[in-house]
């Protein structure tokens, strides 16, 4: 461990990009070697053992041999060890550490094995996207305004710590130690990340950013949605900011007894400090390059700002101005599958090179068999460029062959290694009978009805959708939030554009014949998003985690009861009358 530790603190970007270099020229055989040593370790284990692998290590045999799967096939074995079973049933070693997914596609959070491991991968990850980062964009000596929020942690019924995969990083002192030898210590104490409240930590981590505003030279969160989310809450709470910084006394809205204790060791009364922000914030027009302005000295924008992501980047380049916005590197809560080693893409471009060493990998091409079977997945270094492939991933935490439900593009290679476009989920889709529409299809269908809304000032603050198959014909339902009033006739307007944004072959036959009911869009209430987050992070869910579920399923009722008590208005397609 002592090794890490010290290579941890003299993070060397070249010494970095070099060793990825050499990993990448040489993928299959790293991948081969990879395996074999995840099977060493946890050959012995009851779940690979009844798969008949007798201690086996190769590729063939493995696939051979051990099935492909979901989390609900591990389900079972991963309870046993949250309840503390010890014996080797996922991994050689003990499994210390559960994760939980952000749960806001099933509508209740996942349990995945978290170990050292894992950690490790976090940081190898970490470190080859900043190296690549860092050589276009350079950072000296700065800090970074991190919205990063770590939920409670807390015991299973075996005693193991659990928390959300983000929390369990947070948690790491090795993520510390990396972020300060990569230049970019968060410039908010420990009290405020870890606070139990997340509105009052929001509050003190805007608050450290102005204090410290010349030292900050990097912007993220996990996800794009932290950062607008963030910055759409200042535009409240400006003045009040300004008037903590000018007295050097913290606003009573933050009450949690160590974060006041930590926050008054940095606020001193500035009141040069609080006239520029004042002077700044006041000649903005529409909070157009927000950012730039409050922290002049800002490089980039990071966080993840792919996928369900997507439909924040407006709003986020609005508040960026003119700075870069570099997506996060490619991960889930299962574990890390790749590196943005391209950062000058813009996020609708951006691709990730998987790291072969972290890792097995297989991909199940998208096309089906003429027979109906699914097709055989194909190694690391058998994809073919432009084609789409659900991924498959085998790891060092008991995770064998797992379908990870995310579908990718392959755009390209570095060196030997393919670099991935994520394109969506693939259990995502609105489907009532033959139609198949995807996340990215709803997300089209909304950008194209929400330029109607863009003449008129307004924008869509966040969108879900839902499948009506009570009423019959079987509808699809669109939840809009808007920033302002619409008026009836646009709203008609846009609730026909989504209908007809649709254009799936099957989706559009349906609703021809009649098979699929008219479109639904309905409005619901400002601050009904907000009141969904707040659900999730009631279950235990981190904010940094939080994804707005695309599609609520029938499953999901909490967030389907949320959503039907806060509609103000509901129109029907005439589209295809």
């Amino acid at each position: 461990m002592k090794t890490v530790v010290e290579k941890t603190e003299k993070f060397d970007p070249q010494e970095v990009i070099e060793e990825f270099e050499v990993l990448t020229r040489d993928a299959g055989k790293i991948q081969e070697e990879t395996l074999q040593k995840i099977l060493e370790e946890n050959g012995g284990t009851e779940y690979l053992q009844q798969w008949g692998l007798n201690g086996k290590t190769d590729s063939l045999s493995f696939k051979n041999c051990v099935p492909i799967v979901t989390h609900k096939d591990l389900e079972p074995y991963i309870h046993r060890i949250a309840d503390g079973d010890l014996s080797p049933i996922l991994t050689g070693k003990p499994i210390t550490t559960i994760s939980l997914s952000s749960g806001t596609t099933q509508g209740k959070p996942k349990f995945v094995p978290f170990n050292e491991e894992l950690m490790e991968s976090t940081m190898q990850i970490f470190k080859t996207s900043f190296a690549f980062r860092n050589r276009e964009f350079p950072v000296v000596n700065g800090k970074a305004l991190q919205f990063i929020y770590g939920s409670k942690q807390f015991k299973t019924k075996g005693g193991l710590a659990a928390g959300t995969a983000t929390t369990n990083v947070y948690r790491n002192a090795q993520f510390k130690k990396t972020m300060k030898a990569m230049q970019t210590p968060c410039c908010s104490p420990d009290e405020v990340i870890f606070g139990p409240d997340f509105q009052q930590s929001l509050y003190c981590h805007l608050l450290c950013g102005l204090i410290f505003r010349d030292e900050v030279q990097v912007v993220s969160s996990t996800f794009a949605h932290s950062i607008v989310h963030a910055f759409r809450n200042f535009e409240q709470v400006w003045q009040e900011l300004v008037t903590n910084i000018r007295d050097g006394v913290l606003s009573s809205r933050v009450t949690v007894p160590s974060m006041r204790a930590a926050m008054s060791k940095l606020l001193k009364p500035d009141p040069e400090l609080a006239d520029t922000i004042f002077n700044k914030c006041s000649r903005l027009s529409n909070w157009y390059g927000l950012i730039p302005a409050l922290f002049p000295n800002t490089r980039y924008i990071y966080g993840i700002m792919t996928g369900s992501m997507e439909p924040y980047l407006k709003k986020l380049r609005h508040y960026a101005g003119e700075l870069p916005l570099l997506s996060a590197d490619y991960g889930s809560s299962e574990g890390w599958i790749g590196a943005n080693v391209n950062p000058e893409l813009p996020p609708e471009l951006v691709t990730y090179a998987v790291l072969p060493n972290i890792g097995y990998f297989e991909f199940i091409p998208l096309m089906e068999n003429l027979d109906g079977l699914e097709p055989t997945p194909v190694g690391l270094t058998e994809v073919k460029l432009g084609e789409e492939y659900e991924i498959v991933v085998t790891n060092f935490a008991g995770l064998y062959r797992y379908r990870l439900g995310d579908v990718v593009r392959i755009k390209g290679f570095h060196n030997g290694t393919p670099e991935l476009q994520f394109i969506c989920r693939r259990n995502l889709l609105l489907s009532i009978n033959i139609d198949k529409n995807t996340e990215k299809d709803l997300q089209l269908a909304v950008e194209a009805a929400a330029k109607i809304l863009s003449d008129e000032k307004l924008e869509v603050v966040d969108f879900t959708s839902h499948v009506n198959v009570s009423a019959d014909p079987g509808r699809y339902v669109i939840f809009w939030e808007l920033s302002g009033e619409a008026s009836e006739e646009i709203l008609k307007e846009c609730c026909n554009c989504l209908d007809i944004s649709f254009v799936d072959a099957g989706y559009v036959g349906s609703r021809k014949v009649n098979a699929i009911g008219a479109l639904e869009l309905r409005i619901v209430k400002r601050g009904t998003f907000h009141k969904i987050l707040d659900h999730f992070v009631g279950l235990g869910a981190a904010v940094s985690q939080f994804k707005t579920p695309r599609c609520v399923g029938p499953t999901n009722l909490s967030v389907l009861q949320i959503l039907s008590s806060n509609v103000v208005e509901s129109y029907f397609s005439t589209a295809f009358c």
